[in-house]
């Protein structure tokens, strides 16, 4: 084959890719579902468990190995940018004082009671859903990371959407959901330099290059970003120039950290971080950025998720459904009910708890990204791979009608202080 008919392929598939998740997204928002709902789905039809079933052959004409090849490249690109939008569209006000503390024991029991119960129902099923060479622990410690995540971009965009962003819940979802995130690409950079090391002394020059390059950005390279933010301030937009010299970094961020053994989008998400908390350079980056990255690059992403679905284990009499029906019940029960007991606890009512536990169990695009990371380094099986894909989409399309019937609109806008409402004795 010339380059010129695999260059042909490649837009064919891409613009399969594009028509589907678009379509399936518009489905979504049509049902009263965040659009990524749609394109998660899109992806698993374009794979084994539609395409792949009814025309096979189709979907190998479409998707053949080497044009999946590309199409993970593209994807990598996309989610280093997708991290990188994510971080830099962080407000560092949010974190701070009470509304820290708050945020902080939310995001903990989010994290803590779905690592435990994640890390044993991957005990229970080692034998059977464990690649083979992961140690016990590696896998423990993988399958609990993935459950731990809280979708937070996807949050950040349904708060904004529906104006309630600095209303008492959003508030502390968005912070709470931010460290949950945070705290789910330390553990997988650590299980990742592990298994790749062999050991964690043959992984401790890993860990310290992770450690080194966040301190780095966050410190000096948050300075030298902060002069760029003067300069585009004062001119008010962000000159070409500028924009390839972050551009230029955010590749090399993601080039390093791929290199010392962390996914690339560590780098991305680091980077973010280190941008200055300017209004102009938001609006720069998300003017030029978001729209390619999320129309096409993420999409081919979801795509790439669901040509690595395997579905063969979930027919009539399917090994698969036991362990999918425990993970999914352990994922949603230590999410919802660690967050909700604790913002009780903080002073909201049952319904607003009931919300955070809600949204806080939306695992959307980031527990896609953590999963296809462990496929990339032999960690996941495709029958695990399979079900974190399902839980994936069953918890992120959850969280919007259990949101809906816990808190009706009405209720939405109750305060716009972060600091939770005091309860009178009688409703406790």
């Amino acid at each position: 084959m010339n380059q010129i008919q695999f260059a042909l392929r490649v837009f064919a598939a891409l613009a399969v890719v594009l028509a589907a998740t678009t379509l399936c997204g518009r489905i979504a928002m049509a049902v009263k579902q965040p659009r990524v709902v749609g394109e998660m789905v899109a992806g698993v039809l374009l794979g084994p468990a539609l395409l792949g079933a009814v025309a096979p052959g189709v979907q190998a004409q479409i998707f053949p190995t080497d044009v999946k090849d590309t199409l993970y490249v593209l994807s990598t690109i996309g989610l280093t940018f997708y991290m990188f939008l994510v971080g830099s569209s962080l407000d560092h006000k949010l974190a701070s004082g009470q509304r820290m503390r708050h945020a902080s024991a939310l995001a903990v029991s989010g994290i803590l009671p779905t690592f435990a119960l994640g890390a044993g129902a991957a005990a229970l099923f080692f034998s059977s859903l464990s690649p083979a060479g992961t140690t016990r622990w590696e896998f423990m410690l993988f399958v609990g990371g993935a459950l731990s995540i809280t979708a937070f971009p996807m949050l950040a965009r349904i708060l904004q959407e529906r104006g309630i962003a600095n209303t008492p819940i959003g508030g502390l979802t968005l912070v709470a959901a931010a460290i949950d995130d945070a705290a789910a690409w330390v553990i997988l950079a650590v299980i990742i330099a592990v298994a790749a090391a062999g050991s964690p002394f043959d992984a401790a020059g890993t860990v310290a290059g992770a450690a080194v390059f966040a301190a780095f950005m966050l410190t000096v390279g948050r300075k030298l970003f902060g002069k760029l933010g003067d300069r585009v301030e004062r001119e008010g937009r962000m000159s070409r120039d500028v924009m390839a010299l972050v551009l230029f970094v955010v590749l090399a961020a993601g080039w390093f950290t791929d290199y010392i053994g962390v996914f690339s989008v560590f780098g991305g998400f680091i980077t973010g971080l280190a941008m200055p908390q300017s209004a102009i350079v938001r609006r720069e980056l998300e003017t030029r950025l978001t729209d390619l990255n999320s129309i096409l690059l993420l999409p081919v992403f979801f795509a790439f998720s669901g040509l690595n679905t395997q579905v063969s284990g979930f027919g009539a009499g399917g090994a698969l459904w036991l362990p999918l029906a425990v993970i999914m019940l352990v994922a949603f029960a230590g999410k919802y009910l660690g967050c909700a007991a604790v913002v009780r606890a903080q002073g909201f009512s049952w319904r607003y708890a009931s919300a955070v536990g809600g949204l806080m169990n939306a695992r959307g695009l980031m527990i896609l990204i953590f999963i296809n990371i462990g496929l990339a380094h032999d960690m996941v099986t495709p029958e695990l791979f399979a079900i974190l894909v399902a839980v994936a989409i069953v918890t992120t399309a959850a969280a919007m009608p259990i949101y809906r019937a816990s808190l009706p609109e009405s209720m939405e806008q109750s305060t716009t202080d972060f600091i939770p409402p005091k309860v009178p004795a009688s409703n406790k």
